[in-house]
């Protein structure tokens, strides 16, 4: 394939070479099941590097959700305030416990839960078993002023910090503020072990029984014996591995993301109608995914610019298309942000935006690709 040819990837897995090492220990001391050391390590040093106390390491993102509001003892009917612009995953464990999902709409200054949008759905729900806030495509949320709506109202707030590893806000990082805090190492992650979550906490008695729910739920006892339902969520020693290889290169990603972010945004700058997803200036994003959107009466949509560059083999995708239009969900509530002229902001994000090739082995010749299709365009 010639190289001005080549395909341009959203964001594919970025191997460094010192995943094999982990590895091949694992393989060595046949650990290969799960647990073993490099599941305890990896627990050791993401906690350390995000400042949380305890870890830890699951299947995924979703099973990381899904056990933080078993710990909150989620009951059937109680209802969870969640981040409408996300991926499923933010939301379908509340329906697994058959709870009730109420969706927040973002706000545009960072796309993000909108405060305001959570304070209304506050005065109906006055009683919400948690907040699920996402921070979107990596960049920070609002934290200040959520945290303390949260707090006002004595209710948990779990950070699903599936797209924000190694993003801050004021200096603090994503993932820690809340009750809980989650991550996601899927291959298209800032970091990745192929499939893995982590979950985070400062209560070290949350992450126990974390531990202990994600291994089925296995009593004390010398047969097998269960009290409680549990999962089989725990992440295996061989991923765990490739999660410790990739922590060494996360800062050299997130400077990778933000140069990409920023390179974009330079030479997009003379498109009037082109605007890159904002950033929070309160915060440090990891620039997961760089965005953009278009604005005012433009012909050029966001699935033709997809089209025309898929034909120039790049790979783009839409924005998450909000949790309250998607069927599974119909009938739940929805909390617009005020002062949008009644629209809501998240289902005008989804209809104008896209998501650029992202990846941490882009060029800026790559880029330039891009950007000449985007041009080309208008």
């Amino acid at each position: 394939m010639k190289q001005e040819n080549k395909r341009l990837y959203l964001s594919s897995p970025t191997m460094n070479g010192r995943e094999q090492e982990y590895i091949k220990e694992a393989f060595d001391t046949n650990w290969v099941a799960p647990l073993g050391k490099n599941v305890d390590e990896f627990e050791r040093e993401l906690a350390r590097f995000v400042g949380s106390s305890h870890a830890a390491a699951l299947s995924s993102g979703t099973a990381a959700v899904h056990l933080s509001l078993k710990l909150l003892n989620l009951q059937i009917g109680d209802v969870v305030f969640v981040s409408s612009l996300t991926f499923s995953a933010s939301c379908n464990p509340i329906a697994y416990e058959k709870a009730i999902p109420v969706f927040i709409d973002s706000e545009p200054d960072t796309w993000n839960m909108s405060p305001e949008a959570l304070r209304e759905a506050f005065r109906k729900y006055p009683n919400p078993k948690a907040v699920i806030l996402v921070h979107l495509y990596g960049t920070p949320a609002k934290l200040e002023e959520i945290m303390a709506i949260c707090e006002e109202h004595n209710v948990p707030l779990i950070e699903d910090a599936a797209e924000s590893l190694s993003a801050t806000y004021k200096g603090k990082h994503t993932g820690t503020f809340g009750k809980m805090g989650i991550y996601s190492f899927n291959g298209n992650k800032i970091i990745t072990t192929s499939g893995g979550g982590m979950l985070v906490s400062d209560d070290e008695e949350l992450i126990r029984k974390a531990r202990f729910l994600s291994t089925q739920s296995r009593d004390p006892a010398r047969h097998y014996q269960h009290s409680e339902i549990g999962y089989n969520y725990r992440m295996s020693n061989i991923l765990a591995g490739i999660g410790r290889g990739q922590m060494t290169c996360l800062l050299e990603h997130k400077e990778k993301k933000n140069e990409i972010y920023q390179y974009y945004k330079k030479h997009l700058s003379g498109l009037e109608s082109v605007t890159m997803n904002p950033m929070n200036p309160d915060g440090d994003a990891n620039n997961w995914l760089s965005c953009i959107t278009i604005e005012g009466a433009s012909s050029v949509t966001p699935d033709l610019l997809m089209d025309a560059m898929e034909a120039e083999n790049m790979e783009a995708r839409p924005i998450w298309k909000p949790m309250h239009l998607q069927p599974v969900f119909t009938g739940c509530d929805f909390f617009k942000h005020p002062d949008c002229n009644g629209n809501s902001v998240s289902e005008s994000i989804f209809k104008r935006g896209f998501c650029l090739p992202s990846d941490v082995k882009n060029t800026t010749e790559d880029m330039d690709r891009v950007i000449a299709v985007i041009k080309q365009a208008f």
